[in-house]
Parts: structure tokens; C-alpha cells; sequence
């Protein structure tokens, strides 16, 4: 009986929620729906409230377009196509310097690093509203008030655990690793940047394309494998941090995916931390390591970094 109403919402839910776009699921998964109750604003609901709610009635299909809410937004297309544009433009003279045999520097690989994440953000993200401060308000029209909510200011103290967890929140959201509440959006009742607070989504796809991309990441800083520094020791760093952060993130990968396969584990689920937490610091301390040799580089860079590009040679009577 019981599987058979479940079943019965869920078919709602899809008839009522099929003229959403991506940019409605993120808006919801964002939590940009508000809930007031008798007037007054309760709580911002998450995506699985706001669907529950939904289908029992306690209230209406929010009405709200994808362009109102990319009004909202504080982004838009043309400034993500501008960034998107000068990331090429750098790429093209990279590319470049390389035919023309011109030296390319630890910052410009470095920065080619950061910009390969920034083209996956994007793709990833090109249609989640930014900055969202003003939320959609939903009004509770059920006669029995809701019990207790994600983001519920009145268990507001209860979400505050520690500054640690403010610290890795964020993080702890991305990864899909467990549920997190950000305080500071209980509190002020705006719209928080990231999702996260949802255990009932498989996750598994999430942390490959982010341990990817580390991996990625690492794997652009090894172009610089061969480039000349001033001291042997400073060339073997380079190399071991490149490495690091290449495979770091794929062994963080496994051993997430293991621990949470074997979460009900005690020991194993300690170890598996244990073990998560070395790869993290090592990912951390290979990344300040790289830091510190473009910083280094800077000293005495190749008298070939400072000229600039013939385009004569590949585009005549420019």
C-alpha cells in the first residue's frame, strides 16, 4: 500500500515538475524556495522538501520562469562568454609560443592548469544562477504546521557543531560526502551557494568529475617536467608535486568510495580517514610546494619569456 502511494508521487512529481529547466532544478537544489507560514518566513526548503510538499498539497507548484530567475542571478552569458573568450585568447598564444619554439613559464603553466578547471566549471555550471540573495517564497497552506527542516532557524543551534565544520562544509558538500547546512544561510535566510544537504542522490558521477579534474590539474603542471631551474633540488620538487597532485585525487577517490561502501565499519571506516586525510594534506603541501617555485622562477626567467608573439608568421599582412 505504502509503495504504491510512494510510487503515485513520484509520478506526480514528474507530471508537475516537467516544464522545469536545469536552471529551475539548480535554482531549487540552491535552496531558492522560502517557506512562510502564516505570513511569516520559516525556512528555506531544500529540493526534497520542496518536492514532498509538492505532492502532498501543503503547497502550491511555485510559478516562477527561468528568466525571472536568471534576473535574480548576478551572472549572465555575456560575462561568462567574455571570460570564457580571454581564456581562449591565452590558450591561442600559448599554443603559439610553443610553435615559435618561445620558452612558456611555470606561471603561464600554471595558469593554464587554473583555466582547464575554470572551462569545467563553467560547462558544469552555465546554467546555475550566481549569488542568489532574494529567494522565491512559498506559502504554507496545510493546517498542520511542518515539522522540523533542513535550514529551520528554530534548530538553528543545533547546525552550528564547530568552526571546523564551517571550515569543510563547502567541501564536504561538493564531494556529496555527507549532508551539510550552511549556518550562515540559516541564519541570514539567503540562499546558499551550494547544495549538498542530500543523502538520497548518488553522488559517485560528482566526485569523479571533481577528483578528474584534480587529476587533470596535476597532469598540466608535468608540461613543465623539463624546464630549466636554477637548482637540481628545485626540478625534483617539481616534479614530485606534479605527481602528487596528478594521482591524489584519484586515490581520494577510491578511498571515499570505499569508505562509503563501508561506512558501518568502524575500524575500516577510521582507517579509510586516516588515509583520506594524508592524501589531502599531501595534495595541499605538493600545491604550496608549486606555489613556491613559480614564485622562485620569477627571479631569472629565459630571456626568450619576454618576447612576444610573430602572428606575421601564421597570419601574413596582419
Amino acid at each position: 500500500m505504502c509503495l504504491n502511494s510512494s510510487v503515485r508521487q513520484d509520478q506526480h512529481a514528474t507530471d508537475v515538475f516537467i516544464g522545469w529547466k536545469t536552471t529551475h532544478g539548480f535554482f531549487a537544489w540552491m535552496g531558492g524556495f522560502m517557506l512562510y507560514v502564516n505570513g511569516k518566513p520559516r525556512a528555506t526548503l531544500t529540493s526534497d522538501e520542496l518536492r514532498h510538499f509538492v505532492c502532498v498539497g501543503s503547497v502550491d507548484m511555485p510559478v516562477i520562469s527561468e528568466a525571472e530567475i536568471e534576473d535574480r542571478s548576478k551572472g549572465d552569458g555575456l560575462s561568462k562568454g567574455i571570460a570564457l573568450l580571454q581564456l581562449a585568447w591565452f590558450v591561442t598564444q600559448l599554443v603559439a609560443r610553443h610553435v615559435q619554439n618561445l620558452p612558456i613559464t611555470l606561471l603561464e603553466i600554471d595558469t593554464l592548469a587554473v583555466a582547464a578547471l575554470t572551462c569545467v566549471a563553467y560547462g558544469m555550471w552555465w546554467k546555475k544562477p550566481k549569488d542568489v540573495g532574494c529567494p522565491y517564497i512559498v506559502h504554507w497552506k496545510a493546517q498542520h504546521r511542518p515539522s522540523q527542516l533542513t535550514y529551520d532557524t528554530e534548530n538553528f543551534h543545533s547546525l552550528v557543531v564547530g568552526s571546523l565544520d564551517r571550515l569543510i562544509y563547502p567541501f564536504t558538500s561538493l564531494m556529496g560526502i555527507g549532508a551539510s547546512v550552511s549556518p550562515h544561510a540559516a541564519r541570514f535566510r539567503r540562499v546558499p551557494s551550494l547544495g549538498g544537504y542530500s543523502n538520497h542522490y548518488n553522488a559517485t558521477s560528482v566526485r569523479f568529475i571533481g577528483c578528474f579534474s584534480g587529476m587533470v590539474f596535476g597532469a598540466i603542471h608535468c608540461l613543465g617536467w623539463n624546464y630549466l631551474f636554477q637548482r637540481p633540488t628545485e626540478h625534483m620538487l617539481w616534479r614530485a608535486a606534479s605527481l602528487g597532485i596528478a594521482s591524489a585525487p584519484g586515490l581520494l577517490f577510491l578511498y571515499i568510495e570505499y569508505w562509503i561502501g563501508w561506512r558501518d565499519s568502524r575500524v575500516g571506516r577510521y582507517i579509510i580517514m586516516f588515509v583520506a586525510l594524508i592524501t589531502s594534506f599531501v595534495y595541499i603541501a605538493a600545491r604550496v610546494t608549486l606555489i613556491v617555485l613559480i614564485m622562485l622562477s620569477l627571479r631569472s626567467l629565459p630571456l626568450g619569456a619576454y618576447e612576444t608573439v610573430a602572428w606575421t608568421q601564421f597570419i601574413p599582412h596582419l
